[in-house]
């Protein structure tokens, strides 16, 4: 299993400093996310069957023509390549994929797991990958870098791909501050495949529910291959109330767009050069282990990354208290 951010516990035990201590910015999770209203004792005592209030709200929300629930995107991400071996013109064979690097590793690692032919291609290299691929694959924005792909080239590629029968799969998990730069609306279209979280921007992550759009037979297939009852009925109830909550979203799209920016002038101060998101913050760090134990022995959690993304990532503090701790820790790493 790969390694995420988030891990407290791991945290807690190796630096010896209880969970309750911790400032978490190892993820991009929004720090102070819906007020999740409590749900009806219905809910727990019945089988979660799908209620069609929470597609319709999710189709409104995200401007797409049609949508399947999932347990959280990465439910679609882990079935996603099974389902393209069923559905290949020899069932069983494997596909040519390219996934945009670096991004969220759990795309690679489980297409590559199913026995595809997976290349990991730079952001700026994929269009001369298109069209020698079956599958592409990339998030946009980039997690963790924060790259993001014109929706106008997006959907070239889409076409392109169709044309042979491919797919591009582009995860938005991080794509609701900027609304703008989604594809979501276009996803009726063949071989254009959108993941999308309400993890991430409405900061429920503890409900495991994130969405796929796509045409009507591929989310019908995917359904019959994730099985009955994929979503909880509490977190259909309370993702049915923040996905319909118009005047939360505009005032919080808002706040996280001015939190990010307010991340990105305090890391520039420090003279860090990130690159990121509303949510989160980037950059190539020269020595990424000692900054993250640095940050650790302060009780500040930061996501390590070790490999093609080799650096450290932020995510947002959830009040004045938590800016002031990162500030101070960011002072004490220049003056060493």
């Amino acid at each position: 299993m790969l390694e995420h951010g988030g891990n407290l516990c791991d945290a807690a035990l190796l630096f010896e400093r209880p969970v309750s201590e911790w400032l978490d910015l190892s993820t991009g999770i929004n720090p102070c996310g819906y007020p999740a209203p409590a749900p009806s004792a219905n809910a727990w005592h019945r089988l979660p069957e799908t209620d069609p209030a929470l597609a319709l709200a999710a189709q409104r929300y995200y401007g797409a023509p049609s949508m399947l629930a999932v347990a959280g995107t990465q439910a679609a991400i882990q079935a996603l390549p099974r389902l393209r071996a069923q559905w290949s013109a020899q069932p069983g064979s494997s596909a040519r994929i390219v996934v945009a690097a670096p991004s969220y590793a759990e795309h690679a690692h489980h297409w590559a797991r199913h026995g595809h032919a997976m290349t990991e291609v730079p952001y700026a290299d994929l269009d001369a990958h298109v069209d020698r691929a079956d599958v592409v694959v990339v998030c946009n924005p980039n997690n963790p870098t924060g790259a993001v792909v014109p929706p106008l080239c997006l959907l070239d590629w889409a076409a392109r791909l169709a044309a042979r029968g491919g797919w591009l799969i582009v995860d938005e998990a991080f794509g609701d501050t900027t609304p703008a730069d989604s594809v979501a609306a276009a996803s009726g279209q063949p071989g254009l495949i959108v993941l999308r979280s309400v993890g991430k921007f409405f900061g429920l992550a503890g409900l495991r529910l994130g969405f796929v759009a796509a045409r009507h037979d591929l989310l019908e297939a995917l359904a019959d291959l994730l099985g009955p009852w994929p979503v909880s009925g509490p977190a259909q109830e309370i993702a049915v109330q923040a996905l319909s909550d118009i005047d939360w979203q505009a005032r919080v799209r808002r706040q996280l767009l001015d939190s990010g920016a307010r991340l990105q002038t305090l890391l520039d101060h420090h003279g860090i050069d990130a690159t990121g998101s509303a949510l989160f913050q980037w950059w190539p760090e020269r020595a990424p282990e000692l900054f993250w134990r640095h940050m650790a022995e302060r009780g500040i959690w930061v996501r390590l990354f070790t490999g093609a993304a080799r650096g450290i990532r932020l995510g947002l503090p959830p009040d004045e208290a938590g800016w002031l701790r990162l500030e101070t820790a960011l002072q004490e790493w220049i003056r060493q």
